[in-house]
């Protein structure tokens, strides 16, 4: 069976820019992994295993290195399903540059984006948090999100900063999602392509929870009706 990281029809790669996970690829069985126990029932299975998420994460801080680590940059972390992928992007960036003639210097600011009640997308979305965006004048910014769905929700936010004309500004995503309504945005960076299914773990959250579970599954019907609000 190949999995995301490896060859076949389950999974290949995108232009050098992503793993693309198909449709059909029916992912590992829960019983090959550890996994806390209260979430025991609530999950059909483990789409992307911890290790290959940390693998796929440290080769786009080399990408990203490579691209642009002669530049000081303002990374804008998307809370609250960014953070964790956010902190490993930035710590091997950080090792990359220590080992490196091009020396990347790093501040980290956050913002909150609310766009999903449930499962559900929502119309209007929200923008929380974070210092004063007009900081980011004449700066190199890189906004780093967990997933991109429609890409509705980063083109606002994208509007919402370009009004303030950095001097640069790159995305990178662990994970684009195939929906039916995509509006043909991608970021800059990204880790998988994914199906369009609703998936929890590694900080991605339903309602709340999921965010310690270390690997990436997707979420059963027992679980969406467990911890709706």
């Amino acid at each position: 069976m190949a999995g995301p990281g490896g060859s076949g029809a389950a999974a290949r790669s995108a232009g050098g820019r992503g793993i693309v996970i198909s449709d059909d690829w029916p992912g590992y069985s829960l019983d090959l992994f550890t996994y806390p126990q209260h979430y025991y029932g609530d999950l059909e299975y483990v789409l992307i295993p911890h290790g290959i998420i940390v693998d796929r994460t440290e080769r786009l801080a080399k990408d990203i290195m490579q691209d642009i680590g002669d530049n000081d940059i303002v990374v804008l972390c998307v809370l609250k399903g960014g953070y964790k992928f956010c902190a490993d992007l930035v710590e091997h960036i950080k090792n990359l540059s220590r080992n490196s003639e091009r020396f990347i210097s790093m501040k980290v600011d956050f913002v909150r984006l609310k766009s999903y009640h449930n499962d559900q997308s929502m119309q209007d979305m929200q923008i929380m948090g974070g210092d004063d965006l007009s900081k980011l004048t004449g700066k190199n910014v890189l906004i780093v999100e967990d997933i991109v769905g429609t890409g509705r929700t980063m083109k606002v936010l994208l509007n919402n900063i370009e009004k303030y004309k950095p001097k640069m500004i790159k995305v990178a995503s662990l994970l684009v999602k195939r929906t039916s309504r995509p509006d043909g945005y991608r970021p800059d960076y990204y880790g998988f392509e994914i199906p369009d299914l609703f998936v929890v773990g590694y900080a991605l959250d339903y309602n709340e929870h999921f965010r310690d579970l270390n690997h990436i599954c997707v979420i059963n019907d027992h679980g969406k009706a467990k911890y709706r609000v």
